[in-house]
């Protein structure tokens, strides 16, 4: 069983890994992206501002290069098995908010939301392979034990 566990962990992870590095190969189209749909409030602003002139980098274009690299790195932790449970809650927090942020298909009508139906629930299914992680943690044991409080 631990050896089925520790390649489905890999595998499961390479979806992160994958994306992230998409992300930060295409930064600008990630950031273009990130700008359509994100706006900074007024409250960060000023301080998205002092960010912009330090870096001389726009707020999406460092979005992109955040996430991309959350993404990359917590595939590599989830799947070498080191600090997955932490990791792992981080991309349940991130997926979570960019489901929201980024799937509007409440706003759209049944035929042309479909597809975006499709992806926020592909994202729900993630979130609860995320927590299956976040259950099952870094010690092998038993069926019986780890679920044995539900």
């Amino acid at each position: 069983m631990p050896a089925f566990v520790t390649f489905g962990r890999i595998l499961f992870a390479v979806l992160f890994i994958y994306t992230g590095a998409t992300k930060l190969f295409a930064i600008q189209e990630t950031a273009d992206f990130i700008a359509g749909k994100l706006v900074v409030p007024d409250v960060v602003a000023p301080y998205a501002k002092q960010v912009e002139a330090a870096t001389a980098m726009t707020t999406p274009q460092l979005l992109a290069i955040a996430v991309g690299g959350l993404e990359v790195v917590a595939g590599l932790m989830i799947a070498l098995n080191f600090g997955a449970r932490f990791f792992a809650m981080l991309m349940v927090i991130y997926i979570a908010v960019s489901t929201i942020l980024f799937n509007d298909f409440w706003n759209q009508t049944a035929p042309e939301n479909a597809k975006v139906v499709v992806d926020a629930l592909k994202n729900l299914a993630i979130i609860g392979a995320l927590f299956m992680i976040m259950g099952y943690g870094r010690a092998t044991r038993s069926a019986e034990t780890a679920y044995g409080d539900v």
